[in-house]
């Protein structure tokens, strides 16, 4: 994929406190997202990652009305107990087994807190239970979102992996699609929507980015039928990940194959 935009400014009540648990899968590491304008009793903390003393303290500074967790995987989610009790705040996600004294969301509930209107989009693929959140101020329900947190639905460097067997590569480009619209819409207004992604740096366009994910997505599938096309169609997962992930840095082999595996399983129907 092409170089991205520099990184906007965030919108105003919106802060990053990156967890220090940088690495091949985690880019720069983990972006925990507070939200909290001017007069709001608390905060919202978004994605609050891994359980580090110094990271979780700093995320409870001020005092926390609720967390939100994105997806399921661990530098997401391992301090979600160890922060519920520091903030004695609400968590909730989309797998109820990640949530604490609250019920899990569901799509398209709108949430008042931290000074913000929250709306939460399902956006499976990634981990069947990822989700993003649409940021707006209380009294914009019709405009365009100030922003999406997207999770590891869309990166700020790079692209995600479809962690198959969970993810699936169909519900992705669904997804993708449903974020697409969304900042399609926006610029039909003149308005751009930033991405406040899980790993990485913010992004300035949603509707650019998402459109550049769902060219790679094609490009991909493009080359997996092509390695099929010489290999065969029982081909195995590691000779196409040969085949299509050339000179792959063997960090990130297993992700490779992931994808492979979803890629796969969209092309044979599965």
């Amino acid at each position: 994929m092409a170089e991205t935009a520099a990184a906007p400014p965030l919108p105003d009540g919106v802060a990053l406190v990156r967890a220090p648990n940088p690495g091949p899968m985690t880019l720069d590491g983990t972006n925990s997202w507070v939200l909290r304008t001017g007069g709001a009793g608390g905060s919202v903390v978004v994605d609050p990652g891994p359980a580090d003393a110094a990271h979780l303290e700093r995320l409870a500074e001020g005092g926390v009305e609720l967390v939100l967790v994105t997806h399921r995987h661990p530098d997401h989610t391992d301090a979600v107990d160890r922060f519920a009790e520091l903030t004695g705040a609400p968590v909730r996600a989309i797998d109820p087994v990640w949530c604490r004294a609250a019920e899990p969301l569901a799509d398209g509930e709108t949430i008042t807190a931290g000074g913000f209107r929250l709306e939460i989009l399902a956006t499976p693929g990634h981990t069947s239970d990822s989700m993003c959140v649409a940021l707006r101020r209380p009294d914009e329900t019709d405009a365009a979102p100030l922003a999406v947190l997207t999770g590891d639905t869309v990166l700020g460097r790079g692209t995600t992996i479809i962690a198959h067997p969970d993810g699936a590569l169909g519900p992705y480009l669904e997804a993708l699609d449903r974020l697409l619209t969304i900042g399609i819409s926006a610029a039909a207004s003149g308005d751009r929507v930033a991405v406040l992604p899980g790993h990485g740096p913010a992004l300035p366009d949603l509707a650019a980015i998402c459109d550049a994910y769902l060219a790679h997505r094609a490009e991909r599938l493009d080359q997996v039928r092509a390695a099929l096309a010489r290999l065969g169609d029982a081909a195995t997962v590691e000779t196409v990940t040969d085949t299509v992930y050339v000179d792959i840095d063997p960090a990130v082999r297993g992700a490779a194959e992931a994808s492979v595996r979803a890629q796969l399983d969209y092309l044979r129907g599965a």
